[in-house]
């Protein structure tokens, strides 16, 4: 993973429970609508074998991670089929020190101000504040008062209405999944939808930067 290119459009999406047949268009999908890094989660079934499709289909153009890592076997099954970057929704001592040992970038899930701060501690790329929509954009502004060199990520909960709220309270990067990869969508294969629905997030990120 390119930390610096992912600071410069820092969104990510997550795949969560999606289909083989699927992932070529809406691979096409996400890189036309401009998304430039995705995460698809290890409790997706065959999820190994859709990230090496993935990173063999995307060709570079698209950073692809692993999610939900929550155990060294599935860490070392993620890096074995192409994951550049890795995604757990809690601090999972194993994984964590794995990929610091082999310096991949890392973003363990954390919420409370001990558990957000022990992650970082552990060497966190990022701390993925999770789930962020229980206590909303303002929770970020209150976590980096105390903790103003931590790198946070929003997840859950982010919208491209909501998204730049959470960027001005001091979340560095954000993320979101099911409420744009719809499953409705992609069982009837409206790549057309999902695509609108991620433009919104890049247009509105790249707006808020111009006009700063």
């Amino acid at each position: 993973m390119d930390l610096a290119r992912f600071k410069k459009l820092p969104i990510m999406g997550i795949l969560r429970g999606i289909e083989m047949d699927t992932i070529e268009p809406l691979l096409d999908t996400i890189k036309s609508s401009g998304l430039e890094t995705i995460e698809i989660t290890m409790n997706t079934k065959s999820a190994a074998d859709l990230i090496k499709k993935a990173v063999s289909y995307s060709r570079g153009e698209i950073t692809i991670g692993a999610g939900t890592v929550l155990n060294i076997e599935g860490l070392k099954a993620a890096l074995d089929s192409g994951a550049t970057f890795v995604v757990t929704p809690v601090l999972v001592d194993e994984v964590m020190r794995h990929c610091i040992k082999n310096k991949i970038p890392v973003f363990p899930g954390a919420l409370t101000p001990f558990e957000v701060y022990n992650s970082w501690k552990a060497g966190a790329t990022m701390v993925k504040v999770f789930p962020a929509k229980f206590f909303g954009p303002v929770y970020f502004k209150e976590i980096k008062g105390p903790f103003n060199d931590i790198e946070l990520l929003a997840c859950a909960g982010v919208t491209a209405e909501n998204m730049n709220e959470y960027f001005s309270n001091g979340a560095g990067a954000v993320s979101f999944g099911a409420s744009v990869f719809r499953s409705e969508w992609l069982k009837i294969g409206d790549f057309k939808s999902i695509g609108y629905e991620i433009k919104k997030f890049v247009r509105s990120f790249k707006e808020t930067q111009r006009r700063n």
